[in-house]
């Protein structure tokens, strides 16, 4: 390892080059970094034994033959003959859920319908049952009661002021004798007098 000087990397020399003590501390970490893994390095090839290496390089006295390439040959051999089976994937197969709502097929059979005869025959029963056989047993050991008047008809109330006439604005009073001169006088004063001379007027200066 290199002969390095300790040098305070946190530290900034506040007056001088600050650019040049930057690089002289960077340096410094840079060598002793390099050092530190070249030194880890030969101590990893040192401790660790390549035995595939090792077998290559060994022989047989008899042969020649590299002890780690018989070795190697044995294995795959070995593999080769061992019983290897493909197994083959199927795709996962839709679930059948067998559910009346969506089978048609699993739900009993529709019951026929009734004929016309038939239906014929069940409403007759019904009427019977309805209008005879119901009130009899529901009125059994109670005496009968008499039916009441119906409700009269009543006409029908529409409020509408067409048809009502009370319902409409009251009537306005009529003007008497004295309004009716004044009105009558006040009009023949602008047809006659003031309605000319106003139309002449605008006539001059238009």
């Amino acid at each position: 390892m290199s002969d390095t000087l300790p040098i305070g990397l946190t530290y900034l020399s506040p007056v001088g080059n600050y650019g040049r003590q930057n690089t002289q501390a960077l340096g410094g970490v840079s060598h002793l970094w390099q050092d530190f893994f070249a030194q880890a390095m030969a101590e990893q090839s040192q401790g660790e034994v390549d035995t595939f290496s090792q077998a290559l390089m060994q022989c047989d006295q008899d042969s020649g033959e590299p002890v780690g390439g018989a070795r190697a040959l044995a294995l795959i051999d070995a593999q080769r003959a061992l019983p290897v089976h493909d197994t083959e994937v199927a795709p996962p197969e839709p679930l059948f859920l067998p559910k009346a709502e969506l089978e048609a097929k699993l739900l009993p059979p529709a019951p026929e319908p009734f004929g016309t005869v038939e239906l014929i025959e069940q409403q007759r029963q019904l009427d019977i049952s309805n209008s005879w056989l119901r009130p009899v047993v529901m009125s059994q050991g109670h005496p009968t009661a008499e039916p009441g008047p119906g409700p009269s008809p009543r006409p029908l109330f529409l409020p509408i002021a067409e048809f009502e006439t009370n319902l409409l604005d009251p009537a306005p009073e009529p003007f008497d004798e004295q309004t009716l001169a004044k009105q009558q006088n006040d009009l023949e004063f602008d047809i006659h007098w003031a309605r000319p001379v106003v139309l002449n007027n605008v006539r001059v200066h238009a």
